[in-house]
């Protein structure tokens, strides 16, 4: 017979019990749901993969060319932007996102890091993707941050602005260099 406290006794029952599944999994997901708050991120959907708190974790989590890693590094890009955090995962597991974030919070970088990633190398089979922008403001900003992303891996970025010129220099006999 082991003599005991009622305090003792609670305390004994609470070091014998472990954390169940259910319990860490709730444990994660309130710590997932903090980090969004913190950084005012809003989500609707099933099965979201997780918000990045670092670009490290795109190289480490999803492998993500390493030249890409070095060319968002070289561009001054240290800690991702809340539309980064939570829409370059999403993208890269290939689920289609709508976002909505404030002109200058990192937009553009949001969906250029995934497409590179998913095209993974350059190939001669005609292009591969295409982003349609209402401006040419736009458009420009978007080559810009393309051309400084891609830069050493071998990939072609063009921009496209007159249909006339675009039928001469990316007509059918093109389509093996681009």
């Amino acid at each position: 017979i082991k003599w005991m406290s009622s305090l003792e006794a609670k305390f004994e029952d609470a070091k014998d019990k472990k954390p169940t599944a259910e319990k860490l999994e709730r444990l994660r997901r309130e710590k997932i749901n903090r980090f969004r708050n913190q950084h005012r991120i809003n989500v609707q959907g099933t099965d979201l993969p997780d918000p990045i708190a670092t670009f490290e974790q795109l190289q480490k989590e999803y492998k993500v060319h390493p030249k890409i890693m070095e060319n968002i590094q070289a561009a001054g890009f240290h800690v991702p932007t809340p539309i980064q955090m939570q829409a370059i995962p999403i993208m890269l597991h290939g689920r289609e996102v709508l976002a909505s974030a404030p002109t200058g919070s990192g937009k553009t970088l949001a969906f250029c890091i995934p497409l590179l990633t998913h095209l993974k190398q350059p190939r001669n089979k005609g292009f591969r993707a295409l982003i349609i922008s209402p401006t040419r403001e736009l458009a420009s900003q978007t080559h810009r941050e393309l051309v400084k992303l891609a830069e050493g891996t071998g990939f072609r970025i063009h921009m496209i602005h007159k249909a006339a010129e675009a039928a001469k220099k990316f007509g059918p006999k093109s389509s093996k260099k681009f």
